[in-house]
């Protein structure tokens, strides 16, 4: 990844759960700059719910930037975002909604476009 190109952007997601509530933090950074960082907390949410909302609210805001055609999310939970893409995953289903809907949008603008992600252990 280029962090020096501007159609690339990165972003980092973490969650955690304390005391019954869920925090959910999402970094966007596009040519090694921060632009928007978003920070949510949730009740009687469980840690792969939090981790999901993060990671569907970093997909949404970058796919709403202009001119952005590669997205990259750095995420401790890999096996999380794996569950977007399952279908037969029906407590997820909700989430999946949500999170394939801005993604389409952003591959019909163009076939080129990609999200990728990486993980990196807490």
């Amino acid at each position: 990844m280029s962090l020096e190109n501007p159609s690339h952007t990165l972003i980092i997601t973490n969650a955690s759960i304390r005391n019954n509530v869920a925090t959910s933090i999402t970094h966007i950074h596009i040519c090694d700059r921060p632009i928007i960082k978003i920070l949510y907390y949730m009740v009687n949410d469980n840690s792969t719910e939090a981790k999901l909302f993060a990671i569907m609210c970093g997909i949404n805001q970058a796919t709403s930037l202009y001119g952005i055609s590669k997205i990259t999310i750095v995420t401790d939970s890999i096996h999380s975002a794996k569950r977007i893409f399952d279908s037969l995953s029906h407590l997820f289903q909700i989430h999946t909604a949500s999170i394939l809907h801005e993604p389409q949008n952003f591959f019909v603008l163009n076939q080129k476009n990609l999200i990728e992600f990486w993980e990196c252990p807490s």
